[in-house]
């Protein structure tokens, strides 16, 4: 499987450099076995069904890019995650300036600072800080700015409104990178809009990490490293998703995540931890019905995932409508509602749903 079977071209107008206003007023493609139908995400509980549950993901993304100073030399810090030793992975631009044992200091805070503790050969390094858990999260608001990609243009950084924008409704535990982009669409009416419907929405934590921002450089697509993220879905939320009449993930970090703790009869167990999982055309999808997602960057690992969840003919034509129609692309772009294509040459089995939580 080659990386350039996962390329095509889009023409730079169609990044969104902000969200629509309201945030359900962007469009909506749905993509199905029966064509594709154009919509606007308030469309979407015309689209579900009494029973369907959305499985959200709640994670908040924090300010994670500093700079950082050693002597004269300033470097980029993106931090990752935080690692079991208490220490946080992090990605460093000019890291063959940074050793083992070198201090650091941030701009933006007097009190914060950090030791290199470890250095990988991919750029990234492991930082242990001299300030924990609430004292940490207040030097991060006071010394750090949101990680926005590359794409969304801010010669000046990010701004005020994007700490806003670049946040779910959801959102309520502190750890991500990058946003879940696919709740940035949601607002309250929607949500009951959703409730009357009878759609349910549950809640489960993926914090998005920073390598959520790395191409893939392997012309093997197989070849590529996935970089782990942590995940929580609990017991009763399990109990609700097995117990749902059709799964709709919001997001493909909610689809990953459901995937890593689903059995291979589809019944997702509770789970806390770290996935790694890597998704491509031939994956055999256990849980979920449908997923609602943005439109993706070429050549990328999320581009992957809905070709294998829809099939690649499907997602192709979806993407060149979507493109010749206006479409916005990317985090603050438009929407997709993918129905799982059931004639792929990995088919799931059919889930064993309504019985409840899981064992």
């Amino acid at each position: 499987m080659r990386l350039a079977e996962f390329d095509f071209d889009l023409p730079p107008d169609r990044i969104a450099q902000h969200p629509a206003r309201p945030r359900d007023a962007a469009r909506l493609l749905r993509v199905s076995s029966a064509g594709l139908m154009d919509h606007v995400v308030r469309d979407l509980p015309d689209l579900l069904q009494p029973g369907d549950v959305l499985v959200v993901n709640d994670t908040r993304v924090i300010p994670a890019q500093l700079t950082a100073r050693r002597g004269n030399a300033r470097i980029g810090i993106t931090l990752d995650q935080p690692r079991a030793d208490g220490a946080w992975h992090a990605l460093a631009r000019n890291a063959r300036r940074l050793h083992v044992g070198d201090e650091l200091q941030f701009d933006g805070s007097d009190e914060l600072r950090a030791t290199v503790v470890q250095r990988d050969v991919d750029g990234g390094v492991a930082l242990a800080f001299n300030q924990q858990d609430a004292e940490f999260a207040k030097a991060l608001q006071q010394a750090g700015a949101l990680a926005l990609p590359p794409y969304i243009e801010r010669p000046c950084g990010p701004s005020r409104q994007d700490s806003s924008d670049y946040q779910t409704i959801f959102a309520a535990q502190d750890g991500a990178v990058a946003a879940p982009t696919a709740g940035l669409h949601f607002t309250p009416p929607l949500l009951e809009a959703l409730e009357s419907r009878g759609a349910q929405c549950v809640t489960v934590t993926l914090h998005v990490g920073a390598g959520t921002f790395l191409p893939v450089r392997t012309e093997d697509v197989m070849q590529h490293r996935m970089h782990a993220e942590r995940g929580e879905i609990t017991q009763a939320t399990a109990a609700v998703i097995n117990a749902a009449r059709r799964v709709i993930a919001v997001g493909t970090t909610s689809l990953r995540l459901l995937e890593t703790a689903a059995d291979e009869g589809g019944c997702v167990r509770p789970f806390a931890g770290e996935t790694s999982l890597f998704i491509v055309p031939g994956y055999r999808f256990r849980t979920v019905d449908m997923l609602l997602t943005n439109f993706h960057l070429p050549r990328s690992t999320l581009f992957m995932l809905v070709c294998a969840f829809a099939g690649s003919e499907r997602i192709r034509a979806a993407y060149a409508h979507a493109i010749e129609q206006g479409y916005r692309f990317y985090s603050y772009g438009d929407a997709c509602l993918l129905e799982l294509d059931v004639e792929s040459p990995s088919p799931r089995p059919p889930p064993a749903r309504g019985g409840g939580g899981p064992s």
